[in-house]
């Protein structure tokens, strides 16, 4: 009865330490945010924000990947952007006065990305995309995921958000 009892208690001990262990999405997300970390493109993971459409097309629903990217020495208008099939168009909901440059400019992101991006905002010195970044790395949603594209799509995100934020300063 104590053999039984024993082998009872490791197999729960090897069951917690089993469900402790991120799930492979988990990992895949950490390696891109990770990764993104790296070349400096600042995420987060965040509540979405209540002028973009998260989770089922709804404002502010869910949470969201917020990937941003700060400009030294560059002075940048206040602008949001929503993606809308494929383009950015300009918040005219905004409480600020904005700057409408980029409306109705394509979303230029790497194939990836470009389906999950849902909002672009500009201040100051900073360009921030939203996106769903668990989108992603997720089989269903990305069955081309590869590990080895990740930097060379966030690399591509970065050149991207650096070229917007020069339109923005024109």
């Amino acid at each position: 009865m104590g053999m039984w009892i024993g082998i009872l208690i490791v197999l729960f001990v090897l069951g917690s330490m089993m469900a402790l262990k991120p799930s492979g999405i988990d990992q895949r997300l950490d390696k891109l945010r990770m990764t993104a970390r790296r070349l400096q493109l600042n995420p987060k993971l965040i509540a979405c924000p209540d002028w973009v459409r998260g989770k089922d097309g709804e404002y502010a629903r869910g949470m969201m990947g917020q990937y941003g990217l700060v400009l030294e020495g560059i002075k940048l208008p206040h602008a949001r952007y929503q993606a809308v099939d494929g383009q950015w168009r300009a918040d005219h909901h905004q409480d600020v006065p904005a700057d409408f440059t980029l409306d109705k400019a394509p979303i230029d992101l790497p194939p990836t990305i470009a389906p999950f991006a849902k909002g672009l905002l500009i201040k100051a010195n900073s360009i921030v995309l939203y996106w769903e970044d668990i989108a992603y790395v997720r089989p269903a949603s990305n069955p081309s995921y590869n590990t080895s594209a990740i930097e060379p799509d966030l690399i591509a995100l970065k050149e991207q958000l650096q070229t917007w934020a020069m339109q923005m300063q024109r």
